[in-house]
């Protein structure tokens, strides 16, 4: 069964530098099959013969700080929760699967204006946090704050985002995020689209 872990802040300026190649080896060391990356920002995709828990996520991170000295957060999911989740987003307007082209991580400052046509919203402008402990945001309410022309969705598993002026201009406060009953890590809908594709690709 193929899983997702997603580290947390990884390779953003020049802390917490993280090489893909050592989260590959450390997977395949752990007996993890095809470990793969995407893009530079912690992304790792491997097999597994069994569906992953909690403490399988503790032991990927305490191999992954040991390899790299570099202990961050990460979110494990396997690929039907991830995928679930990806396709559940409510802020999506269209079926895309990723093949939208776009390659970054960042949310914000690349010049868009909350861009949204025909052809849906701009991916790098949409966000999902995804919920660490599964169910965990089942009932949390969204920041009792005036968005603006941002949306924001609480689902039980993910928080969806949608950051017109990017994630850096975000009304959202960040003690919100801290009050969350669960660590969450974020990605652009870009990078999900991308993860979703790596995923069928690996399907047999």
């Amino acid at each position: 069964m193929d899983h997702v872990a997603l580290l947390r802040g990884v390779n953003v300026g020049t802390a917490k530098r993280v090489a893909m190649a050592d989260l590959r080896r450390v997977a395949a060391d752990l007996g993890f099959e095809r470990p793969e990356t995407l893009l530079n920002s912690g992304n790792l995709v491997f097999g597994a013969s069994s569906r992953l828990g909690a403490d399988d996520a503790a032991g990927l991170r305490a191999a992954i700080a040991r390899a790299t000295g570099v202990d961050a957060d990460l979110v494990l999911l396997d690929a039907v929760r991830f995928t679930r989740l990806a396709v559940a987003n409510p802020l999506r307007r269209d079926g895309g699967d990723g093949g939208d082209g776009h390659d970054g991580e960042d949310s914000g400052g690349d010049g868009h204006d909350g861009r949204e046509g025909r052809e849906g919203r701009e991916p790098t402008l949409l966000s999902v946090a995804f919920a660490e402990v599964p169910g965990a945001l089942d009932g949390f309410a969204p920041p009792a704050v005036d968005l603006g022309d941002e949306d924001l969705v609480v689902a039980p598993d993910a928080v969806y985002q949608w950051l017109p002026a990017g994630v850096l201009a975000s009304r959202v406060p960040a003690a919100w995020w801290r009050g969350l009953p669960t660590p969450v890590t974020a990605r652009n809908d870009a990078t999900v689209r991308k993860l979703q594709a790596v995923l069928a690709r690996r399907t047999p």
